[in-house]
């Protein structure tokens, strides 16, 4: 069986975010939101677009057989499986998600304050100069939670985000507010969005959005990172004095 799945698999799966809810359900999503929220090495998982695919099979996984959803798994566990309300469904979901992303951002803070202070005695190089740092503690103070509220709805930057407040010694308190506040806003509007939608539209239009989930993801990725691109390119590049 093992054999089979790693002769079947190939590493684009993982930027599929139906990709994990057929193959690892509840556990590995949860496992996805804790990597890609506070470990560096899972700045490339898909974070908004597995949210609301969640959303999408939160309550049913199947319209036609009406399987278990996503919540249900964690129900089973418990013990209150029969309780396969779409309310009680969609407020598990959210809670165990945004605890996870919760987690996952004070682990990147955490390893953040580790690192931080080793970091201010390091020589400038072409990638890495000390201004750079007392410019992103001056911005963490001002903006700080703006910055960790706003990047868990940006692509890449929610990574990070938590680390970066972490190396600028972001006050903690402000840190664990803002970051228990955006977990639980950004898990939310994505699990809702993707539930709602889906009854909306196959309601309206007939259009069941689980057959054509490929182009409901491009779309995700798409909006979340044209902010971030247009950034980019609407900026010209300053001239970086030494």
């Amino acid at each position: 069986m093992i054999h089979f799945l790693l002769d079947s698999f190939h590493w684009m799966q993982l930027l599929q975010p139906q990709w994990y809810i057929a193959h690892g359900g509840l556990w590995l999503l949860l496992f996805v939101i804790f990597a890609e929220t506070g470990l560096f090495v899972g700045f490339f998982l898909p974070g908004d677009s597995l949210l609301f695919v969640a959303g999408i099979f939160a309550h049913e996984m199947d319209d036609q057989t009406h399987a278990p959803g996503l919540a249900n798994t964690f129900l089973d566990l418990i013990g209150l499986g029969s309780l396969r309300v779409e309310v009680i469904d969609l407020a598990v979901l959210i809670g165990l998600i945004a605890v996870m992303g919760v987690l996952g951002n004070m682990v990147g803070y955490w390893t953040g304050r580790k690192v931080g202070p080793a970091m201010y005695h390091w020589r400038d190089r072409l990638l890495f100069k000390k201004k750079y740092l007392h410019q992103a503690h001056d911005f963490y103070e001002k903006h700080g939670g703006l910055a960790v509220i706003g990047a868990r709805f940006l692509p890449f930057i929610r990574t990070f985000a938590p680390i970066v407040a972490g190396i600028v010694q972001m006050d903690s308190k402000k840190f664990h507010f803002y970051n228990v506040a955006g977990s639980f806003a950004w898990v939310a509007s994505m699990i809702l969005s993707g539930f709602y939608l889906q009854k909306w539209i196959l309601a309206q239009f007939g259009f069941d959005l689980k057959q054509h989930l490929e182009i409901i993801v491009l779309g995700i990725v798409f909006v979340t990172t044209a902010p971030v691109l247009w950034k980019m390119l609407s900026n010209p590049k300053k001239k970086i004095t030494s």
